[in-house]
């Protein structure tokens, strides 16, 4: 295999998924999807302004649209709890992890272009991938025991989270070996927890596509994006800078201390970047991040602007990973994050870009689904049986926080919930 989506290769390969059944429906080219009316805000209204007047979380953003048009949207609650301005749809959030849905579009951008190849070797566009090592354990004293990697790493590893690279956040590995490689400046950054493709892992993959993006496309992250993705959706509060503008319609974040009390953080120091990654770091809006979403959800254009094909949008949302178990992280720092099992008994996969729940969630999305979220409390979903997406939007530490994943939940309930009923 060499990798390189061709249109027919990729059609056929998609065709042959569809008939197996391990492909998400996409829509056919041509084919009028159905019109849903404007849900009525009314019980979802409720549940989150609830939320918020309890205490339970300062202010959240929550939207919903098909592939044509916003079913719904609320705000309600501050930007912070220690200020007087309220939430609004136009607020501006720190999503994270969510950037690394735009760099996987980016990637297949250029794959399809026959620029990047999903099956060769990442180290062909970034050379720094070509000596990368595998740790296989500590010795008697601790000293980290490496080993040249028996397989390169590919992009489509990379892009499913089986390249082999971890995050300190959920890894007591890299914890252990970071305390070590701090010390001694002669060990690897970050080297590979596993032989490229033998498991699944969330970690720093992302950030290597970043790179790759850049290095096939000659372009910076920031302009790429720019050019190739949230300006011709019209996201232009999609950024890796604010301006002064921007910054003046961010919520805050606020942490959760011991008692379970929110706590304001001051604002954000304004930091002049030059660089930038592709697996975090990013700010949003709701309504933009919903708009690539929607995109998505119509096999790939939204609005006479077409980001990627509809093969490839089916193939990124179909299981990349087989058999091996995802989506599941136990947390080395609680402060930052909680344990992550957001479908606890669910079967769970990983596709080009996101999550897959390869069971149907109870009084929620269909199987199928696609999801990810971003280290602050952001969350989206696709659900292509359903023809629905949605994102939920607050700012708040730790990841995965209870409040915060109510709210989510009953945001979601309520949004499948008028579906079914339309």
């Amino acid at each position: 295999m060499t990798g390189q989506l061709s249109r027919r290769d990729a059609l056929l390969r998609t065709m042959g998924l569809a008939a197996a059944g391990l492909l998400p429906a996409v829509p056919v080219p041509g084919r009028a999807a159905v019109a849903l009316k404007p849900m009525r805000g009314g019980s979802i209204d409720g549940a989150l302004q609830k939320s918020v007047g309890a205490g339970a979380i300062p202010g959240v953003v929550a939207m919903a649209a098909n592939g044509q048009s916003v079913l719904y949207e609320g705000a309600f609650g501050l930007r912070s709890s220690a200020g007087e301005a309220r939430m609004s749809t136009d607020t501006i959030f720190r999503i994270a992890s969510m950037v690394k849905l735009l760099t996987s579009v980016a990637a297949l951008q250029l794959v399809e272009q026959g620029r990047l190849r999903l099956d060769e070797p990442a180290a062909d566009v970034e050379p720094e991938l070509a000596s990368i090592e595998v740790l296989t354990g500590f010795d008697a004293k601790g000293v980290p025991q490496l080993r040249p990697a028996g397989r390169p790493v590919t992009l489509r590893q990379l892009l499913s989270h089986t390249s082999g690279f971890s995050y300190l956040l959920w890894d007591p590995k890299v914890v252990r070996y970071m305390k070590v490689a701090r010390a001694n400046k002669a060990l690897p950054r970050m080297p590979l927890m596993f032989e490229p493709g033998a498991r699944w892992a969330y970690g720093g993959s992302l950030d290597r596509v970043g790179r790759m993006v850049e290095i096939s496309s000659g372009k910076g992250l920031d302009r790429y994006f720019r050019d190739h993705i949230t300006g011709p959706l019209g996201m232009n509060d999609t950024v890796f800078t604010l301006d002064a503008k921007q910054r003046a319609r961010e919520a805050s974040l606020h942490v959760r201390d011991a008692s379970g009390k929110l706590v304001a953080q001051p604002p954000e120091k304004p930091v002049g970047r030059k660089v930038f990654s592709g697996g975090g770091g990013i700010y949003s809006t709701a309504p933009d991040y919903l708009t690539l979403l929607q995109a998505l959800l119509n096999g790939g254009s939204l609005r006479g602007a077409r980001i990627l094909e509809p093969e490839t949008v089916a193939l990124m949302s179909a299981n990349q990973i087989g058999n091996l178990e995802a989506g599941i992280l136990r947390t080395t720092n609680p402060a930052l994050s909680n344990d992550v099992d957001f479908f606890p008994g669910t079967h769970l996969r990983w596709g080009l870009a996101n999550m897959i729940n390869l069971d149907p969630v109870a009084d929620g999305r269909r199987a199928g689904s696609l999801t990810w979220a971003g280290l602050f409390n952001t969350y989206y979903w696709i659900d292509p049986t359903m023809r629905v997406a949605g994102v939920l939007m607050m700012q708040i530490l730790p990841f995965a926080d209870h409040e915060a994943l109510r709210v989510y939940r009953q945001f979601e309930h309520a949004v499948c919930r008028a579906l079914r009923q339309a």
